[in-house]
C-alpha cells in the first residue's frame, strides 16, 4: 500500500478490513448464528441490571413474597440464556475463524506456487513463511475475534445505556459527557497500533529470515566458527521484535486505564448527583443500585472495545502483507499451444537477458540452433551465463530481447504446463520431498505410474539396488529433502525421476560435479541411458565429463565465443583449450619422486 497521507491510509485500511470481512461473510449462516448469540449475550447484561430494581424495591423494601420467589428463577433464567447464547457466539466464531484462516492460507500458498521466479529472487522464504503463518493468524483475529467484541460489547453498551436512560435520562446524560474523551483516546491509539503492527510483523519476518539462514547454512556456520556472529544477528532481530512488542503493549496498557478512569469519573459524578438533597427523594434504592450496577457492567465492555482496536489494526497491517501476495500477478501464461510431445529442436534467436532494468546484460545476443536429439555442452567461467541460459527454457525468466523457439514455435506461444512437460531437469542441488522413494521418483506424474514403471526407471538410473536395501524399499520415507540419502543416491533418484518423465528435452546442470569417483561412475552410465534420443543441454565445470558431446558451446561474459566438438576446440587453441589446460593442470597429481 502506498498511502500519501493519513486520509488515504485510513481509506486503504477500511478497504482492507472490508475485504477481510468478505471472507467471514462467505460463512454468513454460521456467522449470523454467532451474531444472534452475541446480541442475546449483550442483552442479558441489561437484564441482570434490570433484576436489581425489583429485587431491592419489591423484594427487600416492600417484602413482596411473589417477587422474592421469582427473582432467583429470573437470575437462573438469565444466566441459562446467557450461557447458551455465549456458547453459540464463541463456537460459531471459532468455526468461522478457522475456515477463514484455512482459506487465506490456501490462497496464499496457491499464489506462491504460481508466482514468477523473480519474486522469489527478491523476497526471502523466511518472510514468506512468516506471512503464511503469523500474519494470517493476525488477519483472522481482526476478521472474527474482533468482531465478537465489537458486536457483543456494542450490543451490551447499547442495551445498558438504553436501560439507564429508562431509569434516569439526566444521570445517563451526565455519564455520557465524557464520551468524546473516550473516542479521542481510541482514535489516537488506533493509529499507533497500526503503525506498530507493521513494525512487529517486519521484525517477526526478520527473525524467521535470520533463523532460516543459520539453519540452512549450519555446516558453514560451524566450519567457520561463526556461531557468535549468528547469535548476534539473531539477538539483534529478537531484540527489535521485543522492543516493538513492548511499545505495542505499553500503548495498549495505557489506553485501558484512561478509558476506565473516564468511566470512574463519570460514575463518581453520577453518585454525587444522585445523592444530592433534591434527588434522593425521587430515586428509589432499587433504581439507584440498578443504575450503578448498569454503569459498573459498562466498564468491561468499554475496556474490551478500547482494546479491540489493537487487534483490528494489527489485522489490517497483516492483511496488507497477505493481500500483497494474493494480488501479486502470477507468471504470465498467455500461450495456447499445447502439443502432447515435441521433437525437441531448439533455436536461440539473438537472445539477451538482464535481471533488472538498467542492469548489465547477463546474456547478450545468443544465437544457437540445436537439432532434435543433439547433446550440447555449455561451458565457461563462473558468471558467464550458463545457468541463466537454460533457465530461459522453462520460462523461469523471459528474455529481455530476442526469441527462443522449440520445434519452430516461440516459447511464449506455449501453454506453461505443456511447455514444462517437454523438459526434464537434473541439477547439482537435487530437491526431494519427505515422502516415499516411489513418490519422489513419480513426483508430479498424474495419474501415478505403475510400480513396475517406477522400478524400471530406478533400474535404468542404477538406483534399484540401494533402494531395495532401504528399510521399506520403495515405500521408505526418505526424510526432509532426502537427508537420509548420500549425494550419489539423491542424484540417481533425480535421474530416475527424469527417466520416468520421459521428456524430449533434457537439462543437466552440474549433475556430477559434487560426487566421488564411484558415484560418478554409476551416474555417468545412468546419464548415458537418459540422454539417448533426447535433445540434451549439459552444463559442466568438469570438462572431462562432456568431451563426447555432439557440440560444445563456450560462453564468456554472456556471449557465445566458440562452438564445436572437443577435438575441434582443442585444435583451435582458443577459450575452450585454455579452460581445458587450466583444469587439466589442477586435476593432474604431481609425479612422484624416483
Amino acid at each position: 500500500m502506498s498511502a500519501t497521507g493519513p486520509g488515504s491510509q485510513s481509506a486503504s485500511g477500511l478497504q482492507i478490513y472490508r475485504r477481510l470481512i468478505s471472507y467471514v461473510l462467505i460463512h454468513w449462516r454460521v456467522a449470523a448464528l454467532a451474531v444472534v448469540g452475541m446480541l442475546i449475550t449483550g442483552a442479558s447484561e441489561a437484564g441482570f441490571a434490570w433484576l436489581i430494581k425489583p429485587m431491592l424495591d419489591s423484594g427487600f423494601v416492600e417484602r413482596d413474597p411473589a417477587t422474592l420467589r421469582l427473582i432467583p428463577l429470573g437470575v437462573l433464567g438469565i444466566f441459562l440464556v446467557r450461557g447458551i447464547s455465549s456458547f453459540a457466539a464463541q463456537y460459531g466464531t471459532a468455526w468461522v475463524s478457522r475456515r477463514v484462516i484455512a482459506q487465506l492460507r490456501g490462497e496464499v500458498f496457491a499464489r506462491l506456487l504460481t508466482l514468477p521466479r523473480r519474486y522469489f529472487d527478491d523476497v526471502s522464504s523466511g518472510m514468506l513463511l512468516s506471512r503464511l503463518t503469523y500474519n494470517v493468524e493476525q488477519v483472522a483475529q481482526a476478521g472474527t475475534n474482533a468482531m465478537v467484541i465489537i458486536i457483543r460489547d456494542t450490543a451490551t453498551v447499547v442495551f445498558l445505556l438504553a436501560y439507564m436512560a429508562w431509569l434516569s435520562v439526566s444521570l445517563t446524560l451526565t455519564f455520557m459527557l465524557l464520551g468524546p474523551v473516550v473516542i479521542g483516546v481510541v482514535l489516537y491509539v488506533s493509529k499507533r497500533f497500526r503503525r506498530l503492527s507493521h513494525t512487529i510483523q517486519q521484525s517477526v519476518g526478520s527473525i524467521a529470515y535470520v533463523a532460516e539462514e543459520a539453519i540452512e547454512g549450519s555446516d558453514e556456520v560451524r566450519m567457520h566458527g561463526a556461531q557468535a556472529v549468528e547469535r548476534e544477528r539473531f539477538e539483534a532481530a529478537n531484540r527489535r521484535n521485543t522492543e516493538q512488542f513492548m511499545k505495542f503493549a505499553s500503548t495498549q496498557a495505557l489506553s485501558t486505564p484512561v478509558v476506565q478512569f473516564c468511566a470512574a469519573l463519570a460514575l463518581s459524578i453520577v453518585v454525587w448527583l444522585a445523592t444530592l438533597q433534591g434527588s434522593v427523594t425521587t430515586v428509589s434504592v432499587g433504581t439507584f443500585v440498578s443504575f450503578i450496577t448498569a454503569m459498573m457492567l459498562l466498564l468491561q465492555p468499554l475496556k474490551r472495545l478500547t482494546r479491540v482496536h489493537a487487534e483490528i489494526q494489527r489485522g489490517i497491517a497483516a492483511g496488507e502483507s497477505i493481500f500483497e501476495i494474493i494480488d501479486e500477478p502470477p507468471e504470465p501464461d498467455t500461450g495456447g499451444y499445447a502439443p502432447a510431445r515435441v521433437e525437441g529442436s531448439l533455436c536461440f534467436d539473438d537472445v539477451s537477458f538482464r535481471y533488472a532494468s538498467g542492469a548489465d546484460s547477463v546474456l547478450d545476443g545468443i544465437n544457437l540452433d540445436i537439432p532434435a536429439g543433439e547433446t550440447v555442452a555449455i561451458v565457461g567461467r563462473s558468471g558467464s551465463g550458463k545457468t541463466t541460459l537454460v533457465n530461459l527454457l522453462p520460462r523461469f525468466y523471459q528474455p529481455s530481447a530476442g526469441e527462443i523457439r522449440l520445434d519452430g514455435v516461440s516459447l511464449s506461444d506455449y501453454r506453461l504446463d505443456a511447455l514444462r512437460r517437454q523438459l526434464a531437469l537434473v541439477g547439482q542441488q537435487v530437491v526431494l520431498f519427505n515422502t516415499s522413494v516411489a513418490e519422489n521418483i513419480a513426483y508430479g506424474q498424474d495419474p501415478m505410474p505403475s510400480r513396475e514403471s517406477i522400478m524400471a526407471a530406478a533400474e535404468a538410473a542404477n538406483a534399484r539396488t540401494f533402494i531395495e536395501a532401504l528399510p521399506a524399499g520403495f515405500d521408505t520415507l526418505i526424510g526432509a529433502d532426502g537427508v537420509q540419502l548420500s549425494g550419489g543416491q539423491r542424484q540417481r533418484l533425480a535421474i530416475a525421476r527424469a527417466l520416468l518423465k520421459d521428456a524430449p528435452v533434457l537439462i543437466l546442470d552440474e549433475a556430477t560435479s559434487a560426487l566421488d569417483s564411484e558415484s560418478e561412475q554409476h551416474i555417468q552410465s545412468a546419464l548415458e541411458r537418459l540422454i539417448r534420443g533426447r535433445t540434451t543441454l549439459v552444463i559442466a565445470h568438469r570438462l572431462s565429463t562432456i568431451e563426447r558431446a555432439d557440440r560444445i558451446v563456450v560462453l564468456d561474459a554472456g556471449r557465445v565465443v566458440e562452438q564445436g566438438t572437443h577435438r575441434e576446440l582443442i585444435a583451435r587453441g582458443g577459450h575452450y583449450a585454455a579452460l581445458h589446460r587450466l583444469q587439466f593442470r589442477r586435476e593432474t597429481p604431481p609425479a612422484a619422486d624416483d
